[in-house]
Parts: structure tokens; sequence; C-alpha cells
């Protein structure tokens, strides 16, 4: 199985903790973010994937190299000095991705979720991870159907950037900079978007006091990655 983990974006409420570096390059409990996903992807069986980058690609490169020290290999799909947005840079990258259903991971959050995902559901173009609503998103993002199907009514939840997506969820687009949300929701309309909820640790690192008390719990012990231990510090 292949994964695109999505790296391209400015981090402009992070600033200016990402004016001199990208997003997953921010680092907690001794480690780059994107390390932690890096390091899950491998342990689930994953031997290649792709980096979008954009702003800061030089230092995503230097520090990713070729993705041996993880297992894998890289790839990298650099959209230049302006991000194609979640939908154009998951476009452009499908000819590295094939045919076949891909992982998508957000590299710009921690979670303890064990990727373990490995098949569509029948008909499903998309199958997202969803985690309870966060307090910055109370209203969350969309609602499942006891069968796992993402429907309109219902208590909604929080998308929390990982899924597993079919290239034909793209069908039809066109390369270029465009969001993701409109092909979810149009799959959703459809019956073609699933889903389940995930209930352990999940972050968005939105801000830097995310960031900060992300850090700590982890630098303390107080939060485990099943993949990639945490740097910890002396709790005194």
């Amino acid at each position: 199985m292949k994964a695109i983990v999505l790296a391209a974006g400015r981090g402009e409420r992070m600033r200016p903790l990402t004016d001199d570096t990208a997003k997953p390059l921010l680092r907690v409990g001794g480690h780059a973010l994107i390390d932690y996903h890096l390091q899950a992807l491998a342990a689930t069986g994953v031997s290649e994937a792709v980096v979008n980058l954009s702003w800061q690609s030089g230092k995503l490169r230097e520090h990713l190299g070729d993705g041996s020290r993880w297992g894998l290999a890289l790839h990298f799909s650099d959209e230049g000095p302006v991000a194609l947005e979640v939908g154009g840079g998951i476009q452009r990258a499908l000819s590295w991705l094939g045919p076949a259903p891909f992982l998508v991971v957000n590299g710009d959050v921690w979670t303890d979720y064990p990727i373990s995902l490995r098949a569509l559901p029948a008909a499903s173009k998309a199958h997202l991870i969803l985690v309870p609503n966060p307090d910055h998103n109370p209203h969350g993002d969309f609602a499942l159907d006891d069968s796992g199907r993402v429907v309109e009514g219902g208590r909604r939840r929080t998308y929390s950037g990982i899924g597993l997506f079919s290239p034909s969820l793209f069908d039809g687009c066109r390369p270029g900079r465009f969001p993701l949300r409109p092909l979810l929701d149009r799959a959703a309309v459809t019956g073609h978007l699933t889903g389940e909820l995930y209930e352990g640790r999940w972050f968005d690192i939105g801000t830097p006091a995310r960031l900060a008390e992300l850090d700590e719990m982890l630098a303390r012990g107080r939060l485990v990655h099943p993949a990639l231990p945490a740097v910890t510090r002396d709790p005194r």
C-alpha cells in the first residue's frame, strides 16, 4: 500500500514558528511532527509514500532524505511557491500513488491511531477517520449512520486528516489548485463516502499553544506514540 503525507501548507496560524520552517517539521517530544507519521506508516507495512511540498520545501527534503531511516521509499511532489490546497495536491500526486486505494495523512496532526486501514468498504470512494470534536471545532465535519456511511443528518464528528482514498474520487478533476471538501461532499451525496470514529488521542496542531501543550505531554511521558517513543524529560 502507498500513502501521501500532506506537508505543503504555509502554517499561517503557527507564525512566527513557521516563518523559517515547514509546519510538519515543528518538534514535539523530541521529534518532528512528520516523523511520527512516517514511522507509523512504516510500522503498518507501507513501503512507499509521497510527500507534497511547497513552503520551505528544501528543509523538508533535507530532513526526510530518501526515507530509508523509516524503511520507506519517499517521493516528493513539489507544488512550487503556491500550494495547490489538499485536493489539488493529492490530484497532482496520483501518478505516483497508482490505481489502488491509498492512505492520506495530514502532516500537521499528532495521533496514536495505528493507521490500520487496508481496504475500502463496498462502493466507497473514501473512508475517513473521524474523532470526537475538539474545542476549536465544536460542530464537527461529518456525521455517520449505523452502517458507517457519511450522511447529512446526525451528530457530526471532526475529520482527523487521515483516510483511505480511491483515485476515482478525483475523476473529472483538472490539474490545479482546489480544495478536497467538495469532492468528499459529492461522494457523500451519492453514497460513496464512509468513515469510522476513533476515540484515542488526536491533536490538531493549529496554534503555538497547542503545540507547546502536546510537547509537554510527550516529553513528560503522559502520552505515548505506538510507533515512535518520545524523548522524555525529567519530570522535576
